[in-house]
């Protein structure tokens, strides 16, 4: 069989799985994957013979696709923020909305967002760790501005902190996951993008593993599904994507009542807290931010109109 017969026949196989309207291009991409060329390439020999160990690998792999497994998990690569990141089904598939989350804490970060220098350790800030205490020698004759700390709580394949590290090269990253296959593919990544120094890696639940640290800002993409919607997802997130980092109880906000406060405690004067967030959410964690004492609230939403990132502020007190 050629190429282009082979073609044909994953699309028709597809066809009868639960992406129909993805099909033709999901076989494509397959094919694509599995004989490393370009779609320029494929078209100039779509008539050339295609057979033997390749062949079979291909159609295993439509299969897979056929039974609703993601074809990220498939390829094992997932494209985030124009950087492209090893994945697996120990970790949550990086959404596009999430880029919503990177784009705030890019803001956020911005010289003038922040008082950096209300955030070290003086009389509003008695007995916090001092920027200064940190930084590597030599910094503040380069550097007059001290760095932004920012600590990703959940950081699954690390495409947040991997991010934030290329865009914000000054600030440093602490990411954390509960999940120690979570952390191996999210350290696989750093090393991937360079980036294996510039990160400090830690395992754990939520904020336990740095207590007693304060970071300026402190960014999380956590679980946010209820459980009674299990069953309304579709085959590739249900079946296929870690349940314990996509639900959160009944209603979705069991992270949220632990990480809401414990975040206002680890954060410094001044500094801000950046959540991704759920469908109808928004009021729920409004009053959750209220509750833990944090001030000027905002919700960004997402292409669709939907409130996804929500944003506070603990004031300089």
């Amino acid at each position: 069989m050629t190429l282009r017969e082979w073609l044909a026949q994953a699309e028709a196989q597809l066809s009868a799985g639960p992406h129909q309207d993805l099909a033709k291009r999901d076989a494509e991409t397959l094919l694509l994957h599995v004989i490393g060329k370009n779609k320029a390439w494929l078209m100039a020999h779509a008539e050339d013979d295609f057979a033997g160990c390749s062949a079979i690998r291909y159609a295993g792999l439509i299969e897979r696709r056929r039974k609703g497994e993601p074809i990220q998990y498939i390829t094992g690569e997932c494209e985030f923020y124009g950087l492209t990141f090893r994945v697996t089904s120990d970790v949550l598939i990086p959404r596009p909305e999430t880029e919503h989350l990177v784009e705030k804490i890019i803001e956020l970060a911005t010289p003038g967002a922040i008082n950096l220098e209300e955030m070290l350790e003086g009389p509003q800030n008695p007995g916090a760790p001092s920027f200064r205490r940190s930084l590597p020698e030599g910094w503040e004759s380069t550097n007059p501005t001290p760095p932004i700390r920012i600590l990703d709580v959940g950081t699954g394949s690390g495409a947040i902190a991997i991010a934030l590290a290329i865009k914000l090269p000054n600030a440093i990253l602490t990411a954390i996951d509960v999940s120690q296959s979570a952390l191996a593919i999210a350290r696989g990544n750093a090393t991937r993008n360079n980036l294996a120094e510039q990160i400090r890696f830690l395992h754990g639940d939520l904020l336990a593993p740095v207590a007693g640290e304060q970071f300026d800002i402190i960014v999380s993409n956590p679980p946010y599904v209820p459980e009674p919607d299990r069953d309304s997802l579709s085959i590739e997130v249900r079946d296929h994507e870690p349940a314990l980092a996509l639900f959160a109880g009944i209603d979705g906000l069991e992270i949220y009542h632990r990480l809401i406060p414990a975040a206002f405690t680890a954060l410094a004067p001044g500094g801000s807290i950046a959540l991704e967030i759920g469908y109808g959410q928004q009021p729920a964690i409004h009053s959750l931010h209220t509750e833990a004492k944090f001030s000027g609230i905002q919700f960004t939403p997402d292409l669709q109109g939907i409130p996804r990132v929500a944003v506070a502020r603990r004031l300089q007190i």
